[in-house]
């Protein structure tokens, strides 16, 4: 496996990436509408671009080098905080899973939110999301838990969890 840092010409692998995961990840949890609108927004070209500008903020692509293929993604935003990165994204196609492509994912963040000065990362899980598990099994906790209005009468209902490094 590597990690490919990903430019403006990789949106579109990007967003396929996010729809294929999150297909698998939110159909229990998220009605189909509510599913398209996060995409839609969170994932439009325009949002994504804007992220890519940002010289705090990262998109790495994970590309399994046996299989040949782009797995997932991490999108990550250095200096969030004080001394914190916020893991904003981490999402691996469900044909991945198992494969141990998201603890080396983690792994590669440790290490680059380490190079870049900050010791804690953030990250929001939802609450009926079975990640959470994986996290706690990667040394995060929860700290905290929100109720966050994305708009169009939709909300996000989050554990917020950290790791001190």
């Amino acid at each position: 496996m590597k990690l490919i840092k990903a430019t403006e010409k990789d949106i579109p692998l990007i967003q396929d990436l996010a729809k294929r995961s999150w297909e698998n990840a939110y159909t229990e949890i998220l009605s189909e509408e509510q599913m398209k609108y996060m995409l839609e927004t969170m994932y439009s070209k325009a949002e994504i671009s804007t992220h890519l500008k940002n010289s705090n903020y990262h998109y790495y692509l994970v590309f399994d080098e046996n299989s040949n293929e782009y797995d997932g993604f991490i999108g990550f935003e250095n200096h969030y905080e004080d001394n914190t990165t916020k893991l904003h994204r981490i999402y691996l196609v469900p044909e991945s899973k198992g494969k141990g492509l998201g603890k080396k994912t983690l792994e590669f963040l440790n290490e680059k939110v380490k190079e870049n000065g900050d010791n804690r990362i953030i990250l929001n899980v939802n609450k009926h999301n079975s990640a959470k598990k994986f996290y706690e099994s990667q040394g995060y906790k929860v700290y905290d838990e929100g109720v966050f209005d994305i708009g169009n009468g939709y909300v996000m209902d989050d554990y917020l969890m950290e790791k001190s490094l």
